[in-house]
C-alpha cells in the first residue's frame, strides 16, 4: 500500500486501512477468537484499539458485514459475530475450517479415541485448542483421551518438502524436522497437560514414524468419521536461517477434507470401518518409536 497523508497518524507512524482491520477482524474470527454470537467492542473502543477514526472502522464493519461475518451493524449497538450457515456431511471444507469443529463434537464422548496420518502436527496442534478449552472449563468431560499419531521417520528422503535443486546438506528437511518435533512436543504437552488439571483423565499419546511420506492426510474420530484429505504439492518459497528456501511443498491447512461418517444408512461408512482397520494394522506393523528430539 501507498502511504498517503491519509493514512498516517501524527507521531509519523502508519494508520491501518479499513481493508487491513477487516482482515484483523476476519482472522480473529477464523482462528475462534470471536465465534458465533459474540460481540465485537464498540466503534470507540476498535477505533481505540487500532488507533484510527471511526469512520475508517465503520468501512470495516461494512465490509465484514457484507462477507456475511457480521450482524447487527448499526450505530445503536455493537455489531455480533453471523452464525455459520450449515454445511452438508458430504461438502468438503479446508482442514483449518473442518477439523476444530469435529474435534469438539469427538471430546464429547466419555471415551475420546483419535487416530492419525500426518506430515506435520500443526494443524492438529492448533484445532485442539477448543476441546482442552472445553474439558478446562468442565464443560465436557472425557474419562479417556487416546491419541495416535503417524508421521514421516526423520531417516527417510521426504517426497516433500524438497528444494527445488538438490543441495548436499539438505536445509528444506532441517527446517520440516525442526517443525514436525516442535509441534508434535506442543501436542504431547497440551494434551498431558489435561491429566494434571484433572487427574482422573487418562491420557495417552503415542507417536510413530512412518517408512514413507503420507500423500494424504487422515483423522479418525472415535472409530464414527474419518476426514481424509489429498497433499497438493505446490512451489513456494521459505525464509529459514537467514536465506530463501525454494521448495516444492504442501500446506495442509490448506486441505481439503472430505468427511465419512460410520452411521447406519450413509454411503461412505464402509470407508469408516476400513481406514481403521488399515490403521491399526499399520500401527501394529510399525513399532518405531517417533523421538521429538
Amino acid at each position: 500500500m501507498v502511504v498517503t497523508q491519509e493514512n498516517v497518524s501524527v507521531n509519523g507512524s502508519r494508520r491501518l486501512s479499513a481493508q487491513e482491520i477487516a482482515d484483523i477482524l476476519r482472522d480473529r474470527i477464523r482462528e475462534g477468537q470471536l465465534k458465533a454470537g459474540d460481540r465485537l467492542p464498540t466503534q470507540a473502543e476498535l477505533a481505540d484499539e487500532f488507533g484510527v477514526e471511526r469512520g475508517t472502522v465503520r468501512q470495516a464493519l461494512r465490509a465484514l458485514q457484507e462477507d456475511g461475518l457480521l450482524t447487527n451493524v448499526s450505530k445503536g449497538s455493537p455489531p455480533r459475530i453471523a452464525e455459520s450457515p450449515p454445511v452438508p456431511d458430504d461438502q468438503p471444507q479446508p482442514t483449518m475450517v473442518a477439523l476444530g469443529p469435529r474435534l469438539v463434537e469427538a471430546f464429547s464422548a466419555p471415551r475420546v479415541k483419535v487416530d492419525v496420518v500426518c506430515h506435520t502436527s500443526e494443524t492438529l496442534m492448533l484445532a485442539l485448542s477448543e476441546p482442552l478449552r472445553l474439558i478446562h472449563e468442565g464443560r465436557v468431560r472425557p474419562e479417556s483421551i487416546d491419541f495416535r499419531v503417524l508421521m514421516p521417520s526423520r531417516y527417510i528422503p521426504l517426497a516433500f518438502p524438497v528444494l527445488v535443486e538438490e543441495e548436499a546438506d539438505d536445509p528444506v528437511h532441517q527446517r520440516w524436522l525442526q517443525m514436525r518435533n516442535a509441534q508434535a512436543r506442543v501436542l504431547q504437552h497440551n494434551l498431558r497437560g489435561v491429566r494434571k488439571v484433572h487427574p482422573h483423565v487418562d491420557v495417552r499419546v503415542a507417536f510413530r514414524a512412518l517408512p514413507f511420506t503420507p500423500p494424504s492426510k487422515l483423522y479418525l474420530l472415535n472409530g464414527e468419521e474419518a476426514l481424509f484429505g489429498y497433499y497438493l504439492v505446490t512451489r513456494r518459497e521459505e525464509e529459514y536461517e537467514s536465506r530463501t528456501l525454494e521448495m516444492y511443498d504442501a500446506l495442509g491447512s490448506q486441505s481439503l477434507l472430505f468427511s465419512s461418517l460410520k452411521r447406519a444408512g450413509h454411503r461412505d461408512a464402509a470407508f469408516v470401518e476400513e481406514s481403521q482397520k488399515w490403521f491399526d494394522a499399520l500401527w501394529e506393523t510399525i513399532t518405531t518409536e517417533m523421538t521429538l528430539s
